[in-house]
């Protein structure tokens, strides 16, 4: 007489005519994300990590959920990136973090961020931003805040009299504030009111303020001999960023 409940085990453990359980279809597969994909990573985490390639700053204030994926699974986007020769840099106090290319005189490194300059209205507009902040943090502000006409007043000063007119200058500033707020440098908090970003002092250490109010100066005397100023759009000089 046949045990019917070693029959039914053995049909669990066998279904159908093959030997093993047949795999389900590709597409029933909940762990992909689309067709074919093969990787490993939860769907926040993927997010973090293409955040982190495309732009220049995860900021703790502005990126709330790519900042708490990234330092849930930090160790994780960290060997992605190292596999691509590109190293984390997450800095808690200032509430940033970002990347930067690997560099080593020891082995060949392929470079994948390429350094993309700051152009000379946005160089003037850094040293300005950055000579602000640093003066309210000593004087114990707990945020350091320009008006656009006090930006303007005073780069526009930095300018050579052949970088054109008040209308042309202005225009060039502007157009720097809307990159600098793009990058999370400033932030506008009402028309014309800006709110300098910890970022600022990332991109612009004291040191390298030092060295751009020496580079201003050497320019400022070379354009009065010369009598020709540089073009705006010059990437030849710091301060650089370093993205895809």
């Amino acid at each position: 007489m046949t045990d019917t409940a070693t029959l039914g085990a053995a049909q669990d453990e066998a279904p159908g005519d093959g030997a093993f359980v047949e795999p389900a279809a590709m597409e029933d597969d909940l762990g992909e994300l689309f067709p074919g994909d093969r990787g490993v990573l939860d769907p926040a985490v993927r997010r973090v990590l293409v955040h982190l390639l495309q732009r220049r700053f995860v900021l703790a204030d502005r990126n709330r959920e790519e900042w708490t994926a990234l330092l849930d699974n930090q160790q994780l986007v960290e060997s992605r990136l190292n596999d691509l020769f590109v190293r984390l840099v997450i800095d808690h106090d200032r509430g940033v973090a970002y990347k930067q290319q690997v560099r080593s005189d020891e082995f060949d490194v392929p470079i994948l961020l390429r350094d993309a300059a700051y152009t000379r209205s946005e160089t003037l507009v850094l040293v300005h931003l950055r000579t602000v902040y640093q003066r309210e943090s000593a004087a114990g502000e707990p945020a350091a805040r320009v008006d656009i006409e006090d930006v303007e007043q005073t780069v526009m000063s930095y300018f050579a009299d052949a970088d054109g007119d008040t209308a042309k200058r202005q225009r060039l500033i502007r157009k720097a504030m809307d990159r600098l707020a793009r990058d999370g440098i400033v932030d506008e908090e009402t028309t014309g009111r800006f709110r300098i970003s910890p970022l600022v002092e990332i991109v612009l250490s004291a040191e390298k303020l030092r060295e751009l109010r020496d580079w201003l100066r050497d320019r400022s005397e070379a354009d009065d001999t010369s009598g020709i100023a540089a073009d705006e759009d010059d990437e030849d000089d710091e301060p650089q960023e370093e993205q895809l």
